[in-house]
């Protein structure tokens, strides 16, 4: 998808898109005040925003700990560790086929599994017992989408590093591919996850964290759907690299510079592939505390 920097002046008048058990756990309300997104339009959106039929490819990748660890915004924020000085970094691609009140778009969350304020930080089981670790979470420090509507949205609502790109998400003979270009027509980030593997239902509520105005924020996000999972966990011993093995490609530009500061394994510890699911986005908790 081409990026869309027009903005439309009305709210897409979309609600009735949105029915069933997912969206029904939810109470629509708005902000305290409309979004200024231009001097001439200003938007009063509700929220949680909700998205519909989106398919969803993720990969999972280990890479260096305290690179990762450089990446987070505050002190108080520790990557969740894993064995051998190394952190994760996910890569999730969304096609947004249907958004509230907003037209479709795509976009790409790059984020570092975290904890707040730790007390307990033991590799890998924040990611596998969430319930115990209510300070886990994800941070994104690196998101395009195609809409610059959406990156205005972030970046004053949440305070998420969006930017305006180009990225093409396709199915092709089994594999979702996702590509990212700049706006110089740099191709700096290329993911292959393939849409097989062992179907397992997630239905997820988590933690997001940002920063806005120099302030941490915390907000919540749910996703319900059904994913194909693979599963590589010798990755964490293997470190050879065969080329049929590569899933993820990173090109030129300062993005491809910023993530090749991680030192990724370019082999998945994790893929997942879901064709449609159902998911919404919070506004900030007003009651978070450090």
């Amino acid at each position: 998808m081409k990026a869309n920097r027009t903005i439309s002046a009305e709210l897409l008048d979309n609600k009735d898109a949105f029915t069933g058990d997912f969206y029904n756990k939810f109470t629509l309300r708005t902000a305290d005040a409309p979004l200024e997104l231009t001097p001439e339009i200003s938007k009063d959106y509700l929220f949680p925003t909700f998205y519909g039929d989106v398919s969803c490819a993720i990969g999972i990748f280990l890479c260096d700990y305290e690179k990762a660890k450089r990446l987070l915004p505050s002190k108080d924020m520790e990557p969740v560790k894993m064995p051998g000085g190394r952190a994760l970094v996910t890569f999730s691609c969304y096609e947004y086929k249907n958004v509230l009140g907003v037209a479709p778009y795509n976009e790409i969350a790059m984020t570092i599994p975290m904890q707040v304020k730790p007390g307990f930080n033991p590799p890998l089981l924040p990611l596998l017992m969430e319930g115990m670790f209510p300070k886990f979470g994800y941070h994104v420090f690196h998101m395009p989408v195609t809409s610059l509507e959406n990156q205005i949205r972030g970046l004053k609502i949440w305070g998420l590093p969006k930017v305006v790109d180009d990225i093409s998400i396709e199915v092709i003979d089994g594999v979702s591919s996702t590509k990212a270009t700049d706006e110089a027509g740099n191709d700096y980030f290329s993911l292959r996850v393939p849409t097989s593997g062992k179907a397992q239902t997630f239905n997820v509520n988590s933690n997001l964290y940002s920063m806005l105005d120099g302030e941490m924020k915390q907000s919540e996000t749910s996703f319900s759907g059904t994913f194909n999972v693979t599963k590589n966990l010798a990755r964490l011993w293997k470190k050879d690299v065969s080329e049929g093995d590569v899933a993820l490609t990173l090109g030129s530009g300062p993005f491809a510079d910023k993530l090749k500061q991680l030192n990724i394994d370019p082999v998945p510890f994790q893929t997942r592939y879901c064709a449609s699911m159902s998911a919404c986005f919070d506004l900030p908790n007003q009651d978070f505390e450090l």
